[in-house]
């Protein structure tokens, strides 16, 4: 705070208050003073001229400057630090800031204010309480010397009572006043006075002649209507029909009033004339038709004032509602989007009982003004969101919902904007570590794939090697079959009976044996033992077969070879014991079909 050397009330204290923006001054650009209007506050700063102090204004100052040195050493008392006056300016966001404090301390931590005793403010500190009217006042002291606290005191002229009351910062208010000083800087540059208005007062009107009925014994009428009837018919040709300002108002209300007196004068004069006579036909006419002209005349002027005045407060509101329009659109542009919410005013409100329109212009000036506060707040607000969000292009796709997001207070979307890239940097942690571990086991399963591919390569070669061998292990196998089959038929009983020395002949010279040639070895079936010779029954099994043969046969091969099992005993397949060589001749030429790659 930069402290200056002025005595308060002083010429050069007046001139440094006209370049500032007061403490108690801010009542009254917030629009809550009772004693001055913002309008006037607006033309004050602006021609630097204030309202001249008149005797019983000055008697009140004195008495106040009275009370407060009086009371100066009950606040040292209740603070426990000596008082200081003195002026302090401090400017913040260029707006020049202004204090004039009753009491200060040393360390500049405690503010005194001191205000002259009422009846109503005795009671609110009774109660501890504050008026509402004060804070303004005594939250710019705060926000000026870097107070912590105030003391607010009220004592009596008399020196009789004394309340006091501590008062501590509210942010929201401060905040407020910072909003409300800035627009009031805009409206003090774009402020053009307006002619000034004095409270409207009627014109003198020249009065409308008294009316006279006199009645005499002839009764025969005295009167003046005809002079009365003529000048009220001037009279209600003069009436201003189209009023503009507060003293066209007032004029046509006191016009309303010189009729209502006409038609009562009217009233009389006739009751006066009745009273002296009982049957004036013409007279009685002549009086309703003027009674009839004067409240009709003042009908309609009492309506047609009624109706401009509706709409003179119609055409103020509109301004109102049409210039916050305005602010909004500049808003909007200052943004570069449309973002801004409707900012609703109660301008009806603000006009409603109101009957100067001076003192409607000013209402509703000074709600246009907390409208434009309002509007200015959350610009900014919108603005630093707007900052916050836009300072991270590379997270763009996050803030789909920017446009809503921007209207949210700073701190939320300060932690917003964390929070959504910080789960999205996690998010992405995660799919890159995701896709790493699935490019991986892509690259495992391609080489588990080659490598198995390789196996099966290297099994398959091993198969085919295998086969082959299999193969040649086989054909070698069926030869040694083959041999072996030959060996054994050879060394059964019956390969002896070859021997031809021993061949006998019967009767018709046919040899008794069949000889049966193969390509190795011929072999004889006895005829004996040949299908058409008697069968043993079925002893032979399918085992014993095999045993002799030296390799193992199934029955379903010995179906292929013609020899269907002839009985069977639990699972044992029997054969005839004499189908036995047939069965070794049987089996020689499947094995040398099978050499000689045909079919059996």
């Amino acid at each position: 705070m930069r402290t200056h050397s002025l005595l308060q009330g002083s010429p050069e204290w007046l001139a440094y208050r006209s370049t500032h923006f007061n403490a108690s001054d801010t009542p009254a650009m917030l629009g809550v003073s009772p004693y001055k209007t913002r309008t006037e506050l607006l033309h004050e700063l602006h021609t630097g001229l204030s309202a001249e102090i008149d005797a019983a204004t000055q008697r009140r100052f004195d008495l106040g400057h009275a009370a407060e040195a009086a009371a100066r050493p009950l606040a040292e008392s209740e603070i426990g630090e000596d008082l200081y006056p003195v002026v302090g300016s401090l400017e913040i966001d260029g707006l020049p800031l202004s204090a004039s404090f009753d009491g200060l301390t040393m360390a500049e931590d405690i503010v005194w204010e001191h205000k002259l005793m009422n009846v109503n403010l005795a009671e609110s500190l009774a109660d501890g309480i504050i008026p509402d009217i004060y804070h303004p006042q005594l939250e710019q002291q705060l926000m000026v010397s870097g107070a912590k606290k105030a003391l607010f005191m009220a004592t009596s002229a008399d020196k009789t009572a004394m309340e006091c009351v501590w008062y501590t910062s509210r942010p929201e208010l401060r905040a407020a006043i910072l909003q409300g000083w800035t627009q009031f800087a805009i409206d003090l540059e774009n402020y053009v006075p307006q002619a000034a208005e004095v409270k409207a007062v009627a014109a003198p009107q020249f009065g409308l002649p008294a009316v006279s009925i006199q009645v005499n014994g002839s009764i025969a009428l005295i009167d003046n209507l005809q002079a009365f009837g003529t000048a009220l018919t001037a009279y209600v040709e003069k009436i201003n029909l189209k009023p503009e300002t507060d003293q066209d108002f007032a004029d046509l209300e006191t016009t309303v009033k010189t009729l209502k007196n006409a038609e009562d004068a009217l009233d009389a004069a006739e009751s006066g004339a009745l009273a002296q006579t009982e049957s004036i036909d013409a007279m009685r006419r002549t009086v309703a038709m003027y009674r009839d002209t004067a409240r009709t005349s003042r009908l309609m002027v009492d309506k047609l004032v009624k109706i401009e005045k509706e709409q003179r407060k119609m055409v103020i509101v509109r301004d109102a509602v049409n210039a916050l329009d305005e602010h909004t659109k500049a808003l909007n542009a200052r943004i570069g989007d449309t973002i801004m919410p409707q900012i609703t005013g109660d301008f009806a409100g603000a006009v409603k009982g109101l009957k100067s329109i001076d003192s409607m212009r000013d209402k509703v000036n000074t709600e246009l003004a907390r409208c434009k506060i309002e509007a200015n707040a959350i610009a900014d607000k919108i603005t630093a969101n707007l900052k916050a969000i836009n300072d991270q292009p590379a997270f763009e796709f996050l803030f789909f919902d920017k446009r809503s997001l921007a209207l949210k207070e700073p701190e939320f979307v300060e932690m917003a904007v964390k929070n959504r890239i910080s789960d999205h940097q996690a998010k992405e942690v995660a799919r890159i570590a995701a896709e790493t571990a699935r490019i991986a086991e892509q690259e495992r399963l391609k080489a588990q794939a080659t490598e198995r591919a390789r196996a099966d390569a290297e099994i398959a070669a091993a198969t085919a090697k295998a086969q082959s061998e299999a193969k040649a292990q086989a054909d070698a196998d069926a030869k040694r079959a083959i041999d072996e089959v030959i060996a054994k038929a050879r060394e059964l009983d019956y390969m002896a009976k070859i021997d031809t020395s021993r061949m006998m002949h019967n009767a018709s010279g046919q040899p008794d044996k069949v000889p049966v040639l193969i390509d190795v070895a011929p072999v004889f079936i006895d005829k004996a033992e040949s299908k058409d010779s008697p069968l043993s029954p079925p002893t032979l099994r399918l085992g014993q077969i095999c045993e002799r043969l030296g390799f193992n046969l199934t029955a379903d091969f010995m179906r292929q070879l013609g020899f269907e099992p002839a009985a069977t005993e639990k699972a044992a397949k029997l054969y005839h014991e004499n189908d036995f060589p047939r069965m070794c001749a049987a089996l020689v030429r499947h094995i040398q079909s099978v050499l000689q790659g045909g079919a059996l």
